[in-house]
Formats: C-alpha cells, structure tokens, sequence
C-alpha cells in the first residue's frame, strides 16, 4: 500500500471532533487546554458560526465559534470528559468523525502530538 492510503488500526486512528463554544475566550480556553494536555494535536477555531436549534423546548439563534478538533482515537473519551468539564454549556457538542485517509505524514503528526 502506499503511505497515503495506509488503513488505520484501532491504536492508530485518527479522529476529527466538532465542538461549538459561545465565543472566542471559551473557544480559546478550550481549544489551549485541549493542546497543553495532549488531548490533541492541533484545533482550529472557526469564528463567525450561527446556530440555530431547538433546546429544552425553545428555539435558538446563537453565535458560536467551531472548534475542529484533530485527535487520536484511543485519546478522544478524555478529550470529551475534558470538554464536559470545562464547558460552559449543559450539553456541548461533541461530534466524532473517524479519519478515512490523507497525509500520511500529517495524521502522523496528529498521533504524535496527541500521544501521552
């Protein structure tokens, strides 16, 4: 096979996690956390997000911010329980999506940056 198309196992998967935050210092706040304590490798913050949603019966239109997440999957039940502490809403997104494929060298970098 060749490298860019290398299947992952279940101790080398990657993941990309979605989580929204109410704005830019939660954002920031969680997105540092989640690098300093190797839960991820890297997080994008994406401003300017509007949410539109029901909650508890009532609907809602919110600004947001995204946070796209890179992680390895054997680090992503810490990396939630993380953000359910450190998040200031009842019920964060948190959103898992498996890595397919793609650079190898940076999913790479990704396990490397999110290793224990």
């Amino acid at each position: 096979m060749r490298p860019a198309e290398r299947s992952s196992t279940e101790a080398d998967a990657v993941e990309v996690i979605f989580v929204t935050a109410p704005g830019d210092e939660v954002a920031h706040s969680l997105a540092r956390g989640l690098v300093e304590a190797r839960l991820a490798a890297c997080v994008n913050l994406v401003p300017g997000l509007r949410s539109i949603y029901r909650y508890e019966g009532r609907l809602h239109d919110d600004a947001e911010v995204l946070l796209v997440v890179k992680t390895c999957a054997a680090r992503a039940s810490a990396l939630e329980a993380f953000v359910r502490e450190q998040h200031p809403y009842d019920l964060p997104e948190l959103v898992r999506i498996p890595v397919a494929g793609g650079s190898a060298a940076y999913l790479d970098w990704v396990r490397e940056g999110c290793a224990p």
